[in-house]
């Protein structure tokens, strides 16, 4: 193996989100140099429901037993029909035994899990953090450079742009995005209930989208409403216990009297994906990448597969001596990529769409589909395991394998 110099073996890891966290970890645990260019964030009070593959790599990080104590599993998931149409899908319920596995998820606090990431980032001696912004990327046939807000540049042979939505890594590549508006807004919360969850997830289906029910430690759970632009205006202007009391109506009180317990978040609808994942020396990482509804937990778990599947590529071309940013790695990376986020972006979306139609043979399809779930337990069975992560091209991390 060819010896390389120490540039050439460094990774720009942008963004302190849960992604770029994730990102800088496993490119460190495989060997790499990484620079963390994260300036401080806003306080983040959403969950994410971490599925059984983002479990195994955390764990093969040795993250998760801090994590675990914090952390409710989802058992089951069951799905209602409460659209009220003539046409109703039968309510059908998915169990983590029929998999073997004690959860299809795990749900915690973002605050949670961004407080343990940041703990084992600086317990890394690999991961170098960097409190600065950046002003833009340039690039070079051997390196790329990372010109910070504060003067300062940084020269890496690859730039892991996890800097969200707008990505300015993005732009410096010169990717476009593919955009898909919805005409919903998704009001997201958690609430104290005075009935226990019994580790059940709940998603009502209703013509404005899903209102998902999911497990917290304690008897709490996290709401993800998706509503009409002008409904999320009014559930913005409630007062807290009215809020509650509309939230307690939607889940048909299943969980009992309902109370506020963290702030409202608001999110209009809409998928994003990139023209392409990587180009040059610059691969994108979580919602620089894609952008997916939050319908069926895929936005962060995607993320974390983009973290993990860069970071094995890179980690075998050092120990090849190649090129961590040749094109040999980002190719490879757009390729392993694309699958993965068009299936997922695909199924949201024919799902989300079925719900808006008022068409009685859309309607009659989606009852026949989760129908033939309820009855069938080896399609119930391919579903839920492709629901829970990809079954091909799985990153080595994710199958619980150190890099």
């Amino acid at each position: 193996m060819t010896s390389r110099p120490q540039a050439e073996q460094t990774v720009a890891v942008i963004g302190g989100g849960a992604s770029g966290l994730v990102a800088a970890l496993a490119l460190a645990s495989g060997g790499l140099a990484v620079k963390l260019v994260a300036p401080s964030r806003a306080p983040d009070p959403r969950t994410t429901a971490l599925m059984d593959g983002s479990v195994r790599a955390l764990q093969t990080l040795g993250l998760w037993d801090a994590l675990r104590p914090n952390a409710s599993p989802l058992r089951i998931m069951r799905l209602i029909d409460d659209t009220g149409r003539l046409l109703r899908a039968p309510e059908v319920e998915f169990r983590a035994s029929e998999l073997e596995l004690d959860g299809f998820a795990w749900n915690l606090e973002n605050e949670t899990l961004l407080a343990a990431l940041d703990e084992a980032v600086a317990g890394e001696s690999r991961i170098q953090r960097i409190a600065a912004s950046v002003r833009q990327v340039v690039e070079g046939p051997e390196r790329a450079r990372v010109e910070l807000d504060d003067g300062a540049s940084i020269d890496v042979a690859l730039v892991a742009a996890a800097d969200g939505r707008n990505s300015p890594s993005r732009r410096a590549a010169g990717i476009g995005m593919r955009v898909r508006e919805y005409p919903q807004v998704a009001v997201t919360a958690t609430l104290a209930h005075s009935r226990p969850h019994g580790d059940v997830s709940t998603e009502f289906h209703t013509k404005t989208g899903p209102f998902t029910l999911v497990p917290l430690p304690g008897e709490r759970s996290s709401v993800v409403c998706v509503v009409s632009a002008a409904e999320a205006e009014e559930l913005a202007a409630l007062e807290p216990e009215a809020f509650a009391r509309v939230m307690e109506r939607k889940a048909h009180s299943i969980l009992g009297r309902m109370g506020l317990v963290s702030p409202r978040g608001h999110f209009p609808l809409s998928q994003r994906t990139a023209e392409r994942f990587a180009r040059g020396r610059i691969a994108l990482i979580g919602e620089a990448a894609h952008i997916i509804p939050p319908i069926g937990a895929q936005g962060l778990n995607l993320g974390i597969r983009d973290a993990a599947t860069l970071a094995e590529l890179a980690s075998d071309a050092v120990r090849a001596g190649e090129d961590i940013g040749g094109a040999s790695v980002t190719d490879a990376y757009e390729r392993r990529r694309r699958a993965d986020v068009a299936s997922r972006g695909f199924a949201v979306d024919l799902f989300n769409r079925s719900l808006l139609s008022d068409l009685l043979p859309v309607a009659g399809l989606r009852g026949l589909g989760l129908w033939l779930l309820g009855q069938s337990s080896g399609l119930r069975r391919v579903v839920m395991r492709e629901g829970v992560g990809p079954t091909r091209d799985v990153p080595r991390l994710l199958a619980g394998t150190r890099l």
